[in-house]
């Protein structure tokens, strides 16, 4: 019986063949913690007596959420992960010398490798299964487990296999597809599953696309996403420096799918995702209508702080302003994002046009800091998540949308399409 790429991936750990449905204990290629998580994680390693990480390599802590501290505690919380890693004489411990939000991060690294079983202490670890690679969100104590013994335990995931066909138009982008996805199967479509995403428009999607779809797998409920090794893939990895040898699988012609979804994707048009759920999608001409009205536009998070990003938003504010009523606020993924932003002349054209430009942080995303909501403001956004309170007070809207919708947004005040700027 022929085999899904997830499968495969647990069958090389495991050692044997597996398919879906099987319970396994397998090694863990990377742990992935943040300045939120690790602390807990610490607290029940310390507590169960370990006093070695089983693989240390096979460590990344990323402090990202509340990063420059943004108070007394988010600096002591930072600290008990300083302190860990140095004694512990970790290689891959980042703060501010060399930061980055960790999905953004740690593929910039070449910490993330094709054939990975990955697991991190936040929900959208997800993203990195763009790379061809099994990557999973856990909670702290799992994280625990894995760190002191170098494994752990999973039910090996059934596949939905998200068939794209076509070429995407000039504004429409991986977030949009995700987004798509979220609208037809709901916030738990794939409670447990692992969306596999294939099709010839996969060619025409870059690595920035890949990501963002991956990284919103979670808002369907999904343990994870997925996209099989190709040439963007390789062109991606080419100039790094791999933690571990790459392995890569794909999924077998009879592999066994429990839903197939096929998308049209030169007929999508961008997605804008109303409050207060992911999967309450609308079209960008709906939300045209509608007339909707911004106090704050976004560009940023895991999902979409990418160099990417960065272009397209500049690309569109060139010689334009923000609208004076409105805030924008741009976060590159990481450092080495913002200085090739700088290098190109993005940052400079965002600027000019009265845009903030901040350090590399999951800060506004979360509602934790530098652009929260005040009651009742509306932010066009391009986080992952809308939900009640997510990004500020409680009486605040969120609407999630793609970097050139923000962008257009930012400089007319309402939620507006991006082909309709001159």
């Amino acid at each position: 019986m022929g085999q899904t790429i997830t499968e495969k991936i647990f069958s090389e750990h495991a050692g044997k063949t597996v398919y879906a449905g099987e319970i396994v204990r397998v090694p863990i290629d990377m742990v992935i913690g943040n300045d939120i998580t690790t602390p807990i994680s610490i607290k029940a390693f310390e507590d169960a007596g370990a006093t070695e990480l089983a693989n240390p390599d096979g460590f990344s802590i990323v402090l990202d959420h509340f990063i420059p501290a943004k108070d007394i505690a988010s600096a002591n919380q930072a600290r008990i992960s300083r302190d860990f890693a140095k004694k512990h004489k970790m290689k891959h411990f980042f703060d501010e010398k060399d930061m980055g939000i960790e999905h953004a991060l740690l593929p910039e690294k070449g910490l993330v490798v094709p054939g990975d079983v990955i697991i991190g202490a936040d929900s959208h670890t997800c993203t990195h299964g763009a790379l061809g690679a099994f990557s999973t969100g856990m909670g702290s104590t799992d994280l625990a487990f894995a760190m002191v013994t170098g494994g752990n335990w999973f039910k090996v995931p059934e596949s939905i296999k998200v068939v794209l066909s076509g070429k995407p138009g000039p504004f429409t982008t991986g977030k949009d597809i995700i987004l798509e996805v979220i609208r037809m199967i709901g916030v738990d479509g794939a409670l447990y599953r692992t969306l596999e995403f294939t099709g010839d428009t996969i060619a025409h999607l870059s690595m920035d696309d890949r990501f963002s779809m991956c990284n919103m797998a979670i808002e369907a409920g999904a343990k994870s996403g997925i996209v099989a090794v190709d040439e963007i893939t390789e062109a991606f990895l080419a100039d790094k420096t791999l933690a571990r040898p790459a392995k890569i699988h794909y999924s077998d012609p009879d592999a066994t799918y429990v839903q197939v979804l096929e998308i049209d994707v030169d007929k999508l048009e961008p997605v804008i995702a109303y409050p207060f759920l992911p999967s309450n999608g609308h079209s960008l001409s709906q939300a045209v209508s509608d007339h909707i009205k911004v106090d704050q536009a976004f560009i940023g998070s895991c999902t979409n702080g990418r160099l990417s990003d960065l272009r397209i938003a500049a690309k569109i504010l060139e010689g334009k302003k923000v609208h004076e009523d409105v805030r924008l606020i741009v976060t590159p993924g990481t450092q080495r994002i913002l200085r090739e932003a700088t290098k190109l002349g993005y940052i400079d054209i965002i600027v000019d046009a009265g845009g903030v430009v901040s350090n590399p942080t999951c800060g506004a995303c979360l509602g934790g800091y530098m652009g929260i909501l005040g009651d009742n403001e509306v932010a066009i956004s391009t986080t992952n998540r809308n939900f009640v309170g997510r990004m500020g007070s409680r009486s605040s809207k969120v609407y999630l949308a793609n970097s050139a919708v923000a962008a257009a947004s930012a400089i007319t005040g309402y939620i507006t399409d991006p082909a309709t700027i001159d």
